[in-house]
């Protein structure tokens, strides 16, 4: 894959010119960006793959929720569904996405939605007898239809887009100049020891404007697994020969944690949003006990007729500045 990325190196400048002569046809008012009278933040990347768009909207959900009627909308990627739907008691991962079903499932307070056209579903949106105050918008950075009130733009520590290139041999989905329109820059998943220090050189990488705040966040992981039923306490695993299953864009740092924890298991690695073939459902149900992501858990589950087969490990986004960054985003909108 790697080699074939270095092969494909002669359509970078391609694919370059064509996002950037899009981007600007937007910022010119060729094309045209629609502003909703209803608060919208966005929250996105300029990568492809997992930088934790999902942890972010959970946690502007727990910010907000108490002080605003909130809706989220999403693509619902790899749904088999088409067109602009509201998660319900009928929804499934399937229906609506897993990410957007995670959404629903975990909290029954908000509006989740989801459509590919984020223009079309933020009007939907506001034509339910209960309008949303603050609408939430995951993975819509490119979508640049909508002109969000606030927008969040994501970095993965271990990725930061100020040293990448656009596809196909970097991972960008447009170049390094879209990191103007943010107004917040989130580096993610970072480790608990980054010292100040280490900070500022990744904020001088990033060269941020200066209306741009910069904010570092890690995963904090639960010290319980869980599923529909029932929890554990996290050592309950050292008595298990279990199978840790993910089919997300970067297991890594769920093995290092696992692994700091002295556990010892097998690694079933997949795609991320993997849909996962009859045959290898029924691999998997052969296994003893599994550990998984709870995005893969709400794909996998209606598969499990024993309930105590399959957990998942529960995470949370922490951020540096908190009080600052719910000011201001409180402020905006």
């Amino acid at each position: 894959m790697k080699i074939l990325r270095y092969i494909l190196f002669p359509i970078v400048p391609i694919y370059f010119l064509v996002t950037w002569i899009r981007n600007k046809f937007y910022d010119y008012g060729i094309f045209k960006s629609t502003e909703f009278k209803v608060a919208t933040i966005c929250v996105g990347n300029l990568s492809v793959g997992g930088t934790g768009k999902t942890p972010m909207i959970e946690y502007l959900i727990r910010l907000l929720k108490a002080d605003f009627q909130l809706a989220t909308l999403s693509r619902g990627y790899k749904r088999s569904t088409k067109g602009f739907m509201l998660a319900d008691e009928s929804s499934n991962a399937s229906t609506l996405g897993d990410e957007p079903f995670q959404f629903y499932n975990k909290f029954k307070e908000i509006v989740v939605s989801v459509d590919e056209d984020r223009r079309n579903g933020i009007s939907r949106l506001l034509q339910l007898d209960e309008q949303p105050d603050i609408i939430l918008l995951d993975d819509a950075y490119q979508h640049r239809k909508v002109k969000a009130t606030f927008n969040i733009l994501l970095t993965a520590y271990h990725n930061l887009y100020s040293e990448d290139i656009v596809l196909p041999t970097g991972d960008l989905r447009e170049p390094r100049s879209g990191a103007k329109r943010a107004d917040f820059i989130v580096v993610t998943k970072c480790p608990d020891s980054l010292s100040e220090g280490d900070k500022l050189k990744i904020i001088k990488s990033l060269k941020p404007r200066n209306y741009q705040e910069v904010f570092f966040s890690s995963i904090a992981y639960s010290d319980k697994i869980k599923n529909n039923a029932e929890e554990n306490s996290l050592a309950f695993l050292a008595q298990k020969e279990f199978t840790l299953v993910t089919g997300i864009a970067n297991a890594q740092p769920l093995v290092d944690f696992l692994k700091s924890k002295n556990l010892s298991f097998e690694h079933l690695n997949y795609d991320d949003h993997h849909n996962f073939t009859s045959k290898e459902i029924e691999d998997l149900k052969s296994k003893k006990f599994i550990l998984t992501t709870e995005k893969d858990f709400v794909r996998l589950s209606p598969n499990f007729e024993d309930k105590n087969q399959l957990f998942f490990l529960p995470i949370e986004l922490t951020i540096d500045r908190p009080e600052v960054f719910a000011k201001i985003i409180k402020s905006k909108i």
